[in-house]
Parts: C-alpha cells; structure tokens; sequence
C-alpha cells in the first residue's frame, strides 16, 4: 500500500494506493483556512497543512479497512511557489506566501529588471520569472519584515516542508524547484547569483537544501511521526514534488501527445517532455518534472474561484448555475469576462482587475453572465494551448482533472475551444494519485533496483470513457468567434498582454 497525499491551496487530499489491485481503496479530505488580504497577500499558517493531514489520513484509512501498519512508503504533492522558512532551530518563522500571493508584484518588477528583463531572466534560468514565484517573495521579506528575513536559515517549498516534518530531512527536487525563480531548469542547479540580488553576502544560498533526483527518498518517517500515524518503522517519503508535477503522474502525461488540463482554483495546462525545451514563448514556464523529464506548463490564476464568485453572486447551487450557463449559448449572447479577479499570470497581468464587456440592456441576464465566467475562463486556457502548440507541443487528446471537470458542459466546452478529444481519469484527484504512484516508484526502485514509472502508470491510470467528449464542428466554429471577440477585448483594455 503507497499514501499519496496532495497539499493545495484549498485542502488537503489523501488517497491510499493498493498497487496490486491497480486502484485506490481509501480516500479523504480535510479544508485549510486562508489569510487574505485586499492588497494580494495570500497566506497558510503551516500547521493547518498538517492538522489537515491528519484528518484526511484518518478518513482515508477508515475508508480502506486496511491495517496502517501494510503502507510502504509516502509520496508528497504541495502547492507550487509557496515560502516556508525556517530558522537555525529548524522552526518556521512565519507563515507560508503562497503560489497566488500577488502581494511581491513590484519586488518581481524589479528583479525581473535587474535580471536584465525577460531575454536576461531566460538567460539565466531557463525561463522568465514570475510574480507568484518564491524569488520575489524573499525581497518582499527582506524590504517589509527584515528581522524575520535576518533569522532565514531554511528556505522550503510546501511539499519541501511537509517531507521535512515527515522524516526531519531537508532537501528540495527538480521539479518543485523549477518553480522558484532561481533555479536553472537546463542544467536542473540552483542559481545562488540570482538570490545574490537580494542578499549578496551569501545567506540565501546557504539556506538551500541539496537536490534530490524524483525516484530518490527523501528518508524514512520519524519514528515519533510513525508512531501517531500507526505506520511500520522503516516507511519511506519519496521525493515528492509540486501539484502540476504530481498530476502529470496521476494523469499518465509522460509521454508525448496528451495534455493535462486542470480546472482547479488555478487553470493549469502542461505536458511532457524528454528533452530541455527551447523557444517557448516567455509566457511558457518549462519546468521540470518530477519523473526526470521536462514539464512545459501554463497557470492561470483565475478558474473555479472566478465561477464560484459569480455563482454565489445569483445564490445559485451548481445545478442551477450549469443549467443557466447552458441555456445562455455560445458566446453569452456577446458578454465577455475578463476574469481576473485575483490578477494574472497568463496574461502576465498582476496588477488586473476583472470585466464584464459587451453588456446591454438586452443581454444582461444571469444565464449570460454564468457562461461569460465558463467561456472566459477556459479561454485564457485556450491562449495557453496555442502557446504550447507553438513551442511543437503535440496535443492529440486532453485529460481533465480537478472540480471544474465534474461538469459535463464543461468538458464539452473544453473539447470544443481546444479542438481536442477530452477525457477523465477515473482519479479525478491526479496529484494525490500521482504522489502515490511515486512514492511506489521510489520504494520499489530502492527494493528492485530499475522500475519503469511508465510501467505503474500503466497499471493504475484509467481513464473514465463515460466522460469522454470529442469536438463538435459547429460549435468549434462558434467559440473561434467568441475567443476572437475575448482576445480583442483584452488587447484594447490591456495592450501589452501576452
């Protein structure tokens, strides 16, 4: 049995692998708070993640039936971009920023410049630099709170920290890594000049663990930790890596041609690569993966939050919400949303704010504004797909995980803007899914030796065929015209965008 256990922004999810029978037999949940602030800030105190895990632990094991005592090893997935410190005590300093912090735009604005923009970043790092990004978060630090930056000792990712707490080692992998601002995804080292521009006496660099290639454990769980969570002595923590990393796992996305697109409280599109991508538009971060391989990768900010804000603005449950969404037709009778509620990333829009565009007294109806959300939404993820295709991502079918996947309308819109066949993993919860099939490709390949990761992948993905959905020409045709329509509105009100 492997635990597979994904940190998000929202909550915690836990799912129990039984690899022998290729398929999860225990699964559970528990919520995080969230501190948040009208400037941006965006925050987790690190024992909700804990507490949470806990919590979901033990409804995933009631779930199973199984002895705890039967798990082998434990794969971690964390939300990406995320700053926990901590200091010479090995104790955290304050509370962790998050992926969709937006508060280290202007600290991201100036490293960026003195990186020598976006050719001088790419030079550097393989990719350009992000707001949202661990980098600017620590000059946010140093400029705003400089006694807790003085205490730095430790520089952790979530999913970093959370295998700290499992087995009290401290080391970073390549993949979770990339998505920091200064590491290089080519040559898969830390930068230690990039952090110079903020502290040139050489403290943050030596705040970064050492690096862990993606089959590599981490350790094996603290006997005190062991202890409360009932497992045998000698289980191991894999090396884990960020949400996007393990959905790729979960999903079966390490091979060429399928996409996975996740309709999460971010929008997250990426596929896989053998080799160290070149050319990607600056809006494409190439990360790495956590399965040796390359990851190119782009994340909207704003997705189920966005349609969850506009449902709640009608008091609507979901049901109603999809059925108002679907009477409206395509293209919301002319009403477009720029839905950057929380900012942008992709556009690189921080600073954003969202629109309802095209709005007359014959159209300003519910229904119109609920498809507006959908289709403006998935549209920033249609942009995302065209900047893959131009870097020769191949895109022959897309597999669509998180809560925005359960609808069936959704799906179809999916599969209609992309002009791509959609379909479901069985596991709609990919990353968890994916830290679990890790951490059996860890554990195994330390008994074993060589194991194909493809091989697991085999055995446990499936995919739900009752979910899958191909395009439909007349409306591929339609949404060409309402994206058209999306892509004018958002370069007259944002004409540097993309």
């Amino acid at each position: 049995m492997y635990l597979g256990i994904d940190c998000g922004t929202q909550g915690t999810k836990v799912v129990i692998l039984d690899l022998e029978q290729g398929q999860i037999c225990g699964e559970g949940y528990a919520p995080h708070e969230l501190i948040s602030a009208a400037n941006g800030r965006r925050e987790q105190r690190v024992e909700w993640w804990t507490d949470a895990f806990q919590q979901a632990y033990r409804e995933a094991l009631d779930r199973s039936g199984i002895d705890s005592r039967a798990i082998r090893a434990i794969g971690v997935s964390g939300q990406q971009h995320g700053m926990v410190l901590l200091d010479a005590q090995g104790d955290v300093i304050r509370p962790a920023k998050l992926w969709c912090d937006t508060e280290s735009a202007t600290q991201n604005a100036e490293l960026l410049e003195q990186l020598g923009g976006v050719s001088g970043s790419i030079e550097r790092l393989g990719l350009v630099v992000a707001t949202g990004y661990t980098l600017s978060k620590l000059l946010w630090l140093k400029q705003h709170e400089p006694e807790q930056f003085a205490r730095i000792a430790t520089i952790l990712l979530p999913h970093d920290y959370l295998n700290y707490w499992f087995t009290g080692e401290i080391v970073a992998e390549c993949g979770d890594a990339s998505g920091t601002g200064y590491f290089d995804i080519r040559t898969r080292q830390w930068v230690p000049e990039v952090l110079a521009l903020i502290d040139a006496e050489g403290r943050l660099e030596r705040a970064l663990p050492p690096l862990i290639t993606a089959e590599q454990a981490v350790g094996q769980v603290r006997p005190e930790i062991a202890r409360l969570l009932g497992l045998s002595e000698g289980v191991i923590v894999s090396s884990g890596g960020g949400d996007n990393m393990m959905g790729a796992i979960g999903t079966g996305n390490i091979q060429d041609g399928i996409v996975t697109l996740s309709l999460g409280t971010s929008g997250a599109l990426y596929a896989s690569s053998g080799r160290a991508p070149e050319q990607m538009h600056p809006l494409v971060a190439p990360f790495c993966s956590s399965s040796n391989g390359w990851l190119p990768l782009i994340c909207t900010m704003n997705l189920t939050g966005v349609v969850n804000q506009v449902r709640q603005l009608f008091d609507y449950d979901l049901e109603r919400f999809n059925r108002a969404a679907s009477q409206a037709g395509i293209g919301a009778g002319g009403v477009t949303m720029l839905p950057f509620l929380n900012g942008e990333r992709v556009p690189a829009l921080p600073a954003a704010t969202g629109s309802f565009l095209g709005l007359g007294m014959q159209n300003l109806t519910p229904a119109n504004l609920c498809r507006a959300a959908m289709e403006g939404t998935t549209f920033g993820l249609r942009y995302g797909l065209e900047l893959l295709q131009a870097a020769g991502i191949s895109s022959r079918e897309i597999r669509l995980i998180g809560g925005g996947a359960k609808s069936a309308l959704w799906r179809q819109m999916v599969a209609d803007v992309m002009d791509t066949d959609v379909v479901c993993p069985v596991v709609g919860e990919g990353a968890a899914l994916g830290a679990a099939i890790q951490a059996a490709w860890c554990e195994q390949s330390a008994r074993n030796g060589s194991i194909a990761l493809a091989d697991l992948c085999d055995r446990v993905v499936a995919l739900d065929h009752s979910t899958a959905v191909a395009p439909e020409a007349s409306a591929v045709a339609d949404y060409r015209e309402a994206y058209l329509a999306y892509r004018k509105n958002l370069s007259q009100l944002y004409p540097n965008a993309g």
